[in-house]
């Protein structure tokens, strides 16, 4: 599949290089070109082939996916400029808009994802990664010997095969979470536990056990 991957941060090098090994023709494509060509570098010289090039080439690239792994504020903005190049495009959001005090920073009921599709509404957009740290993608996401289940919100159903199979090839386990008006609640829970871990230090973990450990349901 080709993949364009469009921003040079941690999410962006660890979501692309873990689908450049899993044999995905992957191209990164960043505002500074020359960090994303370093990236690309150091994947192709560790046995992992993959390109680098602008923005713009990174979405025209991306005719299986594009992941869109930019800071909350600016991916309506990048999106709205590359809107010609993401027609049709599976477009994969990731991003969390949380602010000072680990609040949301959109207007209520308001999603980044939300956003992305208002500004390149000929794309089809998927909410998901946002839940857990880069450090989670680096390798496979095994806890207590089951995948990771990683929640999908979309309205497309290609688009949401498609980032099924990306989660598969991350060797965790997708759910679908509903459609891209429920984006919000994936990003107000991860506000809610990136305040609670790195705000104030809890293990979160032991807040969100797995809910098998409350019992069955009824």
């Amino acid at each position: 599949m080709k993949i364009g991957v469009i921003g040079n941060g941690s999410m962006a090098a660890v979501l692309g290089g873990r689908w450049a090994a899993a044999g995905h023709d992957v191209l990164f494509g960043g505002r500074d070109t020359a960090r994303a060509a370093s990236l690309a570098a150091r994947l192709t010289t560790a046995g992992t082939p993959a390109r680098a090039g602008t923005p713009a080439e990174a979405a025209a690239h991306g005719t299986g996916a594009v992941l869109l792994a930019v800071p909350a504020d600016a991916a309506p903005k990048v999106a709205a400029i590359l809107a010609a190049e993401l027609t049709g495009r599976t477009v994969i959001d990731c991003a969390n808009p949380v602010g000072p005090g680990f609040l949301l920073t959109g207007p209520p009921g308001t999603s980044t994802a939300t956003a992305i599709a208002a500004a390149a509404p000929s794309a089809h957009i998927v909410k998901a990664f946002n839940l857990c740290h880069e450090s989670v993608w680096a390798t496979p996401p095994v806890y207590d010997g089951r995948p990771l289940a990683v929640p999908l919100c979309g309205d497309d159903p290609t688009a949401l095969t498609t980032a099924r199979r990306l989660t598969t090839d991350l060797g965790a386990t997708p759910v679908d979470a509903g459609g891209l008006n429920r984006a919000a609640l994936l990003e107000a829970t991860a506000a809610l536990v990136i305040g609670l871990w790195v705000g104030a230090g809890a293990d979160a973990q032991a807040i969100l056990p797995p809910l098998t450990a409350a019992g069955p349901v009824g």
